[in-house]
């Protein structure tokens, strides 16, 4: 079965990739899922689009790496708003994608949800966190953000 990845897959490509995988692989696993869409004529017109969004996200190089921390640093008034009970308690939680949207409603830099690190239990209730960015391997950023009741 030829498909088109739209998401990383481990041991299989990139967002973008035209891969052969085995039939039920990609009926049971990879369709499902979203992370791969059938290979037609009309889906590999979009790889064009997919790789354009994922590059826009990657980070190129050490130097731009160090570029992003500093904006990340540089950056204020980044507020995630989530449904609250009166105490301010969360109902639900602080998901990365929510950080990552935040922080590029704030003029920021658009980070990829999977290098945005949200450790278990920190977010509980509305007020100020700050978390950790895995932008390169040598290169860690973080980001300051307020959680408001929506």
């Amino acid at each position: 079965m030829k498909l088109i990845l739209t998401a990383a897959v481990e041991n299989l490509g990139e967002p973008g990739d035209i891969v052969e995988v085995k039939d039920g692989y990609g009926r049971n696993l990879l369709l499902p899922r979203g992370l791969a869409i059938p290979a037609t004529r009309g889906a590999e017109k979009q790889i064009e689009d997919i790789q354009r969004a994922q590059a826009d996200r990657q980070v190129r190089d050490l130097a731009h790496a160090k570029e992003l921390r500093d904006q990340l640093d540089q950056l204020t008034g980044v507020k995630v708003p989530v449904r609250t009970s009166e105490s301010g308690k969360l109902f639900g939680s602080v998901k990365p994608a929510d950080i990552a949207d935040a922080v590029k409603a704030a003029g920021g830099p658009s980070l990829d949800k999977r290098r945005i690190n949200v450790p278990k239990g920190l977010v509980t209730k509305t007020g100020g966190y700050q978390v950790k960015v895995n932008l390169h391997d040598d290169v860690e950023g973080k980001v300051n953000f307020e959680v408001v009741s929506a």
